[in-house]
């Protein structure tokens, strides 16, 4: 008979499948981050622009928090055969992008006073040469977001195991979130250069010296945002809170059959990840049935493959 329980093998390879593609990919995208960062700081601090400045500032929390990304994936390869980790490594890597996001909320921290003090202490700014670097360094943003691109096509879907019901598949949009974090730093980058760029240009043809630290606080409120959206999926992951997902209500329509002669309820049901499209659950059924087993419930359960893990406990009326 079917059951959800995995060997020590399949647990390995199903929680802990990892990325290579994508550690790859940020491990370079850190290197050429960071060579861009200290172009665009020093060329900032050269040529007395602000936007440029702080986007240079801005890249070197990102340079180290793409760096941390490539790190935990490197961790949750290496952790991967520890049996210490219940359900695999995973989680580390979205430890890796919790972190991120909060260094994405000083980034925006630092523009923002950075860019205030430009306002009230204006300085003298090189427009042309400064517009040259930030192009540069818009161009270089598009590179490694191709990178990143590519790697998470090379990734794809997360594994699953092939089961006969293949109509249950549900696709329920799983995202490495590791991953995500390093993208979303990029596009930051790229953000900040385009509005460095608009606020340089405009200072060079019409004048306006206050569009700079303007532009600085602009592009501050947007890395803000994006980080206030990764800091609630990675929480949600690293709290367990996916009681509102669809799998929940699935595990319930499968357990809780209408016209059910036995009266089979569920009293207590708990569901958290343990991969990028896998959950365990742990639920209590009281039921009517005289003969209805853990494994029974398993075999139902089976015909949605992402739940990957479940202890079963039935008490009988």
């Amino acid at each position: 008979m079917h059951t959800h329980d995995l060997s020590r093998w399949q647990h390995q390879h199903i929680f802990n499948e990892g990325n290579p593609a994508a550690e790859k990919g940020t491990r370079a995208v850190m290197w050429i981050t960071a060579a861009m960062m200290v172009v665009e700081i020093f060329s900032g601090w050269w040529f007395n622009s602000m936007a440029l400045l702080a986007d240079g500032w801005h890249m070197s929390s990102h340079a180290f928090a793409i760096g941390l990304s490539a790190y935990t994936y490197a961790a949750a390869r290496h952790y991967s055969k520890d049996p210490r980790f219940a359900f695999g490594t995973w989680k580390i890597e979205i430890l890796g992008g919790f972190a991120s996001a909060i260094f994405l909320l000083g980034v925006a921290a630092m523009m923002v006073f950075s860019s205030i003090e430009r306002i009230f202490s204006p300085q003298p700014i090189h427009y042309q040469e400064a517009a040259v670097v930030a192009i540069i360094g818009l161009l270089v943003n598009i590179v490694c977001a191709m990178i990143l691109g590519n790697a998470h096509h090379d990734h794809g879907h997360p594994h699953h195991r092939p089961h006969e019901h293949d109509s249950h598949d549900h696709n329920h949009n799983h995202h490495d979130l590791n991953l995500k974090s390093a993208y979303i730093h990029v596009i930051a980058d790229a953000a900040t250069s385009v509005l460095a760029i608009f606020a340089l240009v405009g200072g060079m043809f019409y004048g306006w010296s206050w569009l700079d630290p303007v532009m600085g606080i602009v592009g501050a409120v947007l890395v803000a945002t994006w980080a206030k959206n990764l800091l609630i999926e990675t929480g949600k992951v690293l709290l367990d809170r996916e009681m509102d997902h669809p799998v929940v209500d699935e595990i319930r329509e499968v357990i809780e059959m209408k016209d059910d002669p036995d009266e089979t309820k569920i009293t207590d049901l708990h569901v958290w990840r343990v991969g990028k499209g896998a959950y365990s659950c742990a639920v209590s059924i009281v039921t009517h049935s005289e003969i209805l087993t853990p494994d029974d419930v398993r075999q139902k359960l089976s015909i949605h493959k992402e739940i990957m893990h479940t202890t079963i406990e039935i008490q009988r009326c």
